[in-house]
């Protein structure tokens, strides 16, 4: 059976279920909004189920593909939650000191969809590694929903904590060549631009479809930034002009696009809100930025 696409569902759905991943409609709430919807056999729950993540489908570089290394690793987060798990890849010839990417991934914690995404990266010859924020809190459940409900429990400033260790973690590891970038997807999009104020040391960063931070906070970003912006994403648009303005008077280095058509999490590959077309260019757009601004 095909996979759907966002086209697929009534836009106000797809609404209710950003509503739903963000934490402002529960579970209860989304079905019950989502009734409507059910016509031709469906239910809510099949509703429900059709737009989240199927991982195993979405599999881009095998787990255990023979081009690539793994492994999970500790490090240490003294000003966060003291130790933090974390997937590290890279390619399985390299050869010599490698720019290193840290993958930040959405609020579910480090689910099988990041850890493909830092498979891809060490596939384009980068050392990637991807931390679980959820850690503190026993680690990525295996289930989408428990993860969203332990990721509200979270101590978001510990969690920010943690993210810049490993930042510095990664870019002192023996494999790395001290030039380090970030790229995050949803929260993690909003993380990238959080490093990018806090690090200056940073060298590059991606934002998929990520909070800014204030205004204010501009100043402060050295690091070239790459954003990336889904069309239908008011929640995340709405703050873009302003943050836009403050970049451009700081002086800061940045390129911003905005994708035809899309929704919210166009480039995660496990749902339906996927676009093939979108997704390829960004994800080509976000290589090509790391390697002109980590390989020189």
């Amino acid at each position: 059976m095909p996979l759907k696409t966002a086209q697929d569902f009534d836009q106000e759905l797809l609404i209710l279920f950003d509503a739903y991943v963000h934490g402002t409609l529960d579970r209860r709430g989304f079905l019950e909004r989502a009734q409507k919807f059910a016509v031709g056999g469906m239910t809510a729950g099949m509703l429900l189920t059709a737009l989240s993540p199927d991982f195993a489908r979405a599999q881009v570089v095998a787990k255990d593909d023979k081009r690539i290394k793994t492994e999970m690793v500790d490090y240490p987060s003294t000003a966060g939650t003291g130790t933090v798990k974390g997937y590290l890849t890279k390619p399985a010839n390299a050869t010599g000191k490698l720019p290193v990417v840290l993958v930040v991934h959405e609020n579910r914690g480090l689910n099988p969809h990041i850890e493909d995404i830092a498979r891809r990266l060490a596939l384009d010859n980068f050392v990637a590694f991807a931390p679980d924020a959820l850690t503190p809190l026993g680690g990525y459940p295996g289930d989408e929903d428990q993860a969203r409900e332990l990721f509200a429990k979270l101590d978001q400033k510990k969690a920010t904590e943690d993210f810049v260790a490993a930042a510095n973690y990664l870019k002192n590891r023996p494999e790395s060549s001290g030039k380090i970038g970030v790229v995050g997807f949803c929260y993690g999009g909003g993380m990238a631009h959080v490093l990018s104020v806090r690090m200056p040391e940073l060298n590059a960063a991606v934002s998929f479809y990520g909070n800014q931070p204030a205004v204010e906070d501009a100043a402060k970003v050295k690091a070239p930034l790459l954003l990336q912006f889904a069309a239908v994403d008011e929640r995340i648009n709405a703050s873009w002009p302003a943050y836009e303005v403050a970049l451009k008077a700081a002086g800061a280095r940045y390129t911003a696009y905005q994708y035809p058509g899309t929704q919210h999490g166009f480039n995660n590959d496990t749902t339906p809100r996927f676009d093939t077309a979108a997704a390829k260019l960004a994800w080509e757009r976000t290589t090509a930025f790391f390697n002109q601004q980590l390989r020189t």
